[in-house]
């Protein structure tokens, strides 16, 4: 499998078509065998892909951010969080181990708040359209120094 330095445009869309992002993508590394890709699944679909090239990725939901997790929605304290909540909003948590994790505000009830911890693509099939701009293999510094992952240019 070949490293690569690639530059694309992206649309996603869900199964149905409907239309979630766009974004370019500019000189990421794509193939690296050690590369912690959120999306392995869209790393594995750009592999060999030429300039001008263009293709439909489709990750399932599972390839993609996982099913809907019920277990991931909480019940949270509403007393330790902001005074100033509204639903949608995303908040960050740090939890008892310290890891910071990412909520949505899907209610506010008196004395507690619902949380939802998926991810808001969780449960969805997608559809990564993507077009080439540009495409080469990446040089031995590259792979070594490489910080520049396409899982953490996507959606984030």
């Amino acid at each position: 499998m070949s490293i690569q330095v690639i530059s694309f445009n992206c649309v996603l869309k869900n199964k149905v078509g409907q239309l979630i992002s766009s974004t370019s993508v500019r000189g990421v590394l794509n193939g690296s065998e050690d590369s912690n890709e959120i999306l392995p699944g869209l790393a594995k679909g750009l592999q060999n892909l030429t300039k001008g090239e263009r293709r439909s990725i489709c990750l399932t939901a599972e390839e993609a951010y996982g099913l809907y997790d019920p277990k991931k929605v909480i019940l949270y304290p509403r007393k330790k969080l902001a005074k100033q909540l509204r639903v949608g909003e995303l908040i960050s948590i740090a939890g008892k181990s310290g890891l910071v994790r990412s909520y949505k505000i899907i209610e506010l009830l008196a004395d507690m708040v619902r949380l939802d911890g998926n991810h808001p693509l969780a449960g969805q099939d997608l559809v990564f359209e993507v077009e080439a701009i540009s495409a080469r293999e990446a040089t031995n510094k590259e792979i070594s120094s490489s910080m520049n992952l396409v899982s953490n240019s996507l959606l984030h």
